[in-house]
């Protein structure tokens, strides 16, 4: 059979590596392959909610495995480093556990189609300190080890004989893009939360501080100005302070400094500055790729030096037509993507070459600030301007795209039944994880 190989398995490769496997998969026309270096997935824009302790992982974490086994696909815990194009190889390093035991070998997997989809890593840009210093919100693990770092240093405060010090309890956020906006709420939210359950010696108004450092002049500089200046505006509200105009030139133990020598105390660093593709993808046997490593693709999402090769989502730079720009490193780019490799696959199996070409939608954004409001611009492109809006309609319609996402995985009832069962379980639980 036609063998698929889909590496990585974020919100673009595991839709894919499911639908194909309902089709495909299911029919006995290829086999399926989803290799990915987690064990299980969780929805990358619900990382900040882990981070602040709002969302419990346990109750929204996929198995990879067991996701495989329902929608016939197989899948191979392992990341990828190399690749051998004349062969049609890819090979994946070994696993190790926490011990620094080999659990897993080296492997190689044969691909009639390759297709890399292996999402994008925080860009520190070589900033002095950042790398030590900070924490990037990439990946579920490092939502956990913040948020136990935050969790330790109130308790810390709470049960230590002396006054809590300045900077002790700030966090400061690096980048103000709709990671480090949305966090900044959240955190607001979760720590004064927390004091509920017994820790008196803090006073969230007075000792926990929340900062924003962005080099742009403006939050969110990607998105509409009116859109920034709304969220600016509810951010102040909650008294986080925003540094705009400043760059980091390096990161301590102690704290920020900027190019205006302005120095920021902190206890905790978030870095959410800027994105690029994995390291190991870097002109990986002879691929085109551009300065943040991500592979260059044709309008087809094939790389443009090996048609067997397709990459797609944030580490693939795709050419938005008539223009030169790329397209953006958003969840609905890789949503629509997806869909479409989901028709190229099909297509190639049968032997065609001729595939589908992929056309940029911009359907707007929304950026939640937890239970204090959310705001967005709806159809983007789609009309040639965009409709503001805030307040319930636009917290209804980012609470619909995680459900999307969960109907594309699991179905339309499966997705009702696990959210009737969170709102159940809800009313019985903490507001916010205190372990």
């Amino acid at each position: 059979m036609h063998k698929i190989v889909i590496v990585g398995g974020g919100a673009g490769g595991l839709e894919l590596a499911t639908k194909l496997g309902d089709t495909l998969g299911k029919n006995k026309k290829a086999e399926i392959t989803l290799i990915d270096c987690t064990k299980t997935h969780v929805w990358k824009p619900l990382l900040h909610e882990i981070a602040a302790g709002s969302m419990n992982p346990d109750k929204h974490e996929l198995e990879y495995m067991a996701q495989a086994h329902w929608h016939h696909f197989r899948f191979r815990l392992g990341r990828m480093d190399r690749l051998n194009r004349r062969k049609k190889e890819i090979s994946i390093a070994s696993y190790i556990d926490e011990d620094g035991k080999e659990i897993i070998p080296r492997r190689s997997f044969h691909y009639d189609t390759l297709v890399i989809s292996v999402g994008s890593t925080t860009n520190d840009f070589g900033i002095k300190g950042a790398a030590e210093h900070s924490i990037a919100l990439d990946t579920q693990e490092q939502a956990e080890v913040f948020h136990q770092k935050l969790h330790h240093a109130i308790l810390k405060a709470q049960t230590q004989k002396k006054s809590i010090q300045p900077g002790q309890l700030e966090v400061v956020i690096v980048g103000a893009g709709a990671t480090g906006v949305e966090l900044a709420a959240e955190l607001h939210k979760a720590t004064r939360e927390m004091t509920v359950y017994g820790i008196d010696r803090v006073n969230p108004d007075r000792d926990i501080k929340i900062s924003i450092i962005e080099a742009s002049s403006r939050l969110l500089p990607a998105l509409p100005k009116k859109l920034s200046n709304s969220v600016a505006l509810e951010l102040r509200k909650l008294n986080v302070h925003l540094y705009l105009g400043e760059r980091v030139t390096e990161v301590s133990a102690k704290g920020i400094k900027t190019h205006t020598k302005k120095i920021i105390s902190s206890g905790l660093v978030v870095w959410a500055a800027g994105v690029k593709a994995p390291d190991f993808l870097k002109n990986i046997d002879g691929l085109e790729t551009n300065r943040i490593n991500q592979l260059m693709v044709n309008s087809s999402l094939q790389t443009t030096k090996d048609d067997s090769i397709f990459a797609f989502g944030d580490c693939a730079a795709c050419p938005i037509d008539g223009t030169d720009q790329y397209v953006p490193p958003r969840a609905q780019a890789a949503h629509q993507q997806a869909n479409l490799l989901f028709k190229s696959m099909k297509l190639r199996v049968k032997g065609k070459t001729h595939l589908p070409r992929y056309v940029y939608k911009d359907y707007g954004s929304l950026v939640n600030l937890g239970t204090y409001s959310t705001v967005g611009n709806l159809m983007g492109s789609l009309i040639g301007d965009s409709m503001f809006i805030e307040g319930i309609i636009a917290r209804l319609m980012y609470q619909s795209l995680y459900k999307m996402h969960l109907m594309a995985l699991h179905g339309f009832t499966s997705m009702a039944l696990q959210s009737l069962a969170r709102m159940i379980t809800r009313r019985s639980e903490a507001q916010v994880k205190l372990h």
